[in-house]
């Protein structure tokens, strides 16, 4: 009985799953689709508890979806891929492209491992798989408003059909997933291709209308809280794509426009791998960040919620409270490490990499340089967040501040962004601010000029 095997990675899904119905044609009317997911080392080693908390979440409602045909392996996926082809015989191997930076490495090792068995990729986790929107001279996009212009109208395939039956192949051995230890008191999402599609449901039947006010606004529940679900393929992009199909109204654009971010990051990295580590504008490798005790002290301030600007802090609270950062905010508290307290924003990805559930690197790593000025658009590092304003403008009523900062909570709304000018003063246990923003934003223009005058 012809065996063919589908490789799960950031899809765990079974609805709108190119790669699926072709593993199912493989095998033919009369063979079986072999389920396999691939503990790789190198992606499980750095990854925080959330993502692997919820990553084992998914895995195991995917498997309960299989009827327990899903079997998991550890170790490099050039060996175990293989070898399991040959322990069962598989004619073919199936998976959805990855275009990450090790992704697209580990999988051009495996297809030499493989040798004469084919390894067809599908589809990929984006609306529009990365490099296939470029300029009229085939030249990549770097700036994100006509990289939108041009997904548009590139478009969009519509969702693959969720198979009726598919035979899988049982009775293969198993190895028992990697023991983790669930991080203490984060509350993570529900996980799962379910989950994701209530979560969806919700979202565009309570909180799209309205999204473009709302979306900015932390202190309401106005986004749609889906980027794990999207990190991990429980849902596609496309799929969204297709519900909103018709809906003209301010708020879908908003929110297709949010996925165009992801598409566009991505595109960035796969034409730019090195940007993942190194600034992307290379002037701003000369840039100077502060290092040694005094920066190291200033940034565990800033990790713990500690810098006495309370939109800052009750961001990154949110962080350890949640495994998730209002989007605003993530540009709020990146700001603020960057240009306040002028750390280098690679050391704030990799903490943010460590403890977001939905931790993405094109997504995360990107956005970081955005905010740091070393990435993407045309001239953002004039851009230094004041904590402050952005408090009274997107939280005005301290909601979101007294959710996530206790000490704050009896502080009047007035206040509750500034409460060193409270007439009772800085609350018991609360810092006064670490830094004073007026001057280091000073500080912070004059480097981004040395380097830009080079």
């Amino acid at each position: 009985m012809p065996t063919a095997l589908l490789w799960f990675r950031r899809d765990l899904r079974l609805a709108d799953h190119p790669a699926l119905l072709d593993a199912r044609d493989a095998a033919g009317p009369d063979g079986a689709v072999l389920p396999l997911f691939v503990f790789d080392p190198r992606l499980w080693g750095p990854s925080g508890l959330p993502r692997r908390q919820f990553l084992l979440g998914c895995l195991a409602d995917l498997g309960g979806q299989l009827d327990g045909a899903l079997v998991l392996r550890s170790g490099d996926p050039a060996r175990v891929v293989p070898d399991l082809v040959r322990e069962v015989g598989a004619v073919s191997v199936h998976a959805s492209a990855d275009t990450g930076v090790h992704g697209r490495q580990r999988d051009a090792a495996v297809e030499r491992a493989l040798g004469d068995v084919p390894f067809v990729r599908t589809g990929s986790p984006y609306a529009v798989t990365p490099g296939r929107v470029t300029k009229s001279d085939g030249t990549p996009f770097r700036v994100f408003s006509p990289f939108a212009r041009a997904w548009r109208e590139h478009g969009w395939r519509a969702p693959a059909p969720r198979p009726e039956s598919v035979s899988w192949s049982t009775g293969v051995r198993s190895e028992d997933p990697p023991e983790v230890r669930g991080p203490d008191g984060v509350r993570l999402p529900p996980a799962g291709e379910a989950a994701a599609s209530d979560a969806w449901r919700r979202f565009r039947a309570e909180r799209l209308e309205g999204y473009t006010s709302t979306r900015n606004t932390p202190g309401t529940d106005g986004t749609s809280r889906l980027s794990a679900y999207l990190k991990y393929g429980c849902v596609h992009p496309r799929t969204l794509l297709a519900d909103l199909e018709g809906l003209d109204s301010d708020s879908a654009d908003s929110f297709r426009n949010e996925l165009c971010w992801r598409d566009f990051y991505a595109d960035v990295l796969w034409h730019h791998p090195e940007s993942a580590r190194e600034p992307l504008d290379e002037r701003m490798r000369a840039m100077t960040y502060d290092t040694g005790k005094d920066a190291d002290a200033r940034f565990e301030a800033w990790a713990q919620g500690r810098t006495g600007y309370p939109i800052v802090d009750a961001g990154m609270r949110q962080l350890h409270g949640e495994a998730y950062v209002h989007n605003r905010v993530r540009m709020i508290v990146a700001s603020f490490l960057v240009k306040d307290l002028h750390v280098d924003w690679r050391r704030g990805a990799r903490y943010f990499m460590q403890h977001l559930v939905d931790g993405d690197l094109a997504s995360n790593n990107h956005g970081w340089q955005w905010v740091a000025g070393t990435g993407t658009d045309a001239s953002p590092y004039y851009r230094v967040f004041n904590p402050t304003r952005q408090g009274k403008e997107f939280d005005p009523d301290g909601d979101y501040v007294r959710r996530w900062v206790p000490e704050l909570r009896d502080v009047p709304a007035r206040y509750v962004h500034e409460p060193w000018l409270a007439p009772d003063g800085v609350p018991d246990g609360y810092p006064l601010p670490v830094v004073d923003h007026a001057e280091e934003r000073r500080v912070a223009l004059e480097r981004y000029e040395q380097v830009r005058a080079r």
